[in-house]
């Protein structure tokens, strides 16, 4: 697997976990939606340990230099 994620995206991806766990642990978010959110926060989360995407690999993306 061949990293294909920059910095800058693994930063704004770990943030948008941070928010969404932040808005379920307040109560702001709640039911299907907050499993919805939460299960794209868990996949933001193993593609910024790991810097690849599948979906950038898939049409031909790479944000790391």
């Amino acid at each position: 697997m061949k990293k294909n994620m920059g910095s800058l995206d693994r930063i704004i991806r770990l943030l948008l976990v941070a928010l969404v766990a932040i808005l379920y642990f307040t109560n702001v978010i709640s039911g299907t939606l907050a499993l919805i959110l939460g299960i794209l926060a868990v996949v933001f989360l193993v593609t910024s340990l790991v810097s690849f995407c599948p979906l950038y690999k898939l049409f031909g993306i790479s944000t790391n230099k």
